[in-house]
């Protein structure tokens, strides 16, 4: 794809936004994904820095740093492949579409798998934070564990639908490259700890 296809998460949120709001997949619901990681672990990031006086907060802090920054950059790389499987999607019915969406669509599910890798790695963080962190900032913490969930939700989602498509238009007797049960299992793993942290740290 062009540059054209890539939409920078340096662009203000309204633009962002506006451009996620329209035709084309670039963003799409993957890169909404990366992004809603990105809040939660800024979010975790700030819940760090206000307990200076813990080592391993300290170190979560700097770690979910770094992770946000992957997000981000995970995001706007799923726009880029998202617009790809799009154009193939639209070409006419023939042979060569079929392979150019097995091919899109397996990128697809690779963008999401990575994705995928970043929310379990937060859901790490966040529970570091959730057990270390400054206690009057718990609903911050509570805030985060919700949006990591949601990132990694739409993240598994679509891993699931990109290889079904591709899948789909397998010729017969054909498999996909590339091992996504381990993303898969350990991505729902890693959400339904989330939904529970969540939920525990609501009722303190």
């Amino acid at each position: 794809m062009t540059d054209e296809s890539r939409v920078p998460v340096s662009l203000s949120l309204d633009a962002w936004l506006d451009r996620l709001s329209q035709r084309g997949g670039e963003p799409g619901g993957g890169a909404a994904s990366g992004v809603m990681m990105a809040i939660g672990a800024a979010l975790l990031h700030m819940v760090a820095a206000y307990t200076p006086d813990d080592e391993r907060a300290q170190q979560s802090g700097q770690r979910s740093i770094e992770l946000r920054v992957e997000a981000l950059q995970a995001a706007e790389d799923d726009g880029v492949r998202s617009a790809a499987l799009g154009a193939a999607l639209a070409a006419e019915s023939s042979p060569e579409r079929d392979e150019r969406i097995v091919a899109t669509g397996t990128a697809g599910a690779e963008s999401s798998a990575t994705l995928v890798g970043i929310g379990a790695a937060l859901a790490a963080e966040l529970r570091v934070l959730a057990d270390r962190g400054n206690p009057h900032l718990i609903a911050d913490v509570a805030v985060a564990a919700e949006a990591i969930g949601a990132g990694l939700g739409g993240a598994l989602t679509n891993l699931r639908a990109c290889l079904a498509l591709a899948r789909k238009h397998l010729p017969a007797g054909a498999g996909l490259s590339g091992d996504f049960d381990r993303p898969l299992a350990e991505g729902s793993a890693a959400r339904a700890d989330v939904a529970l942290l969540a939920q525990a740290v609501e009722e303190r």
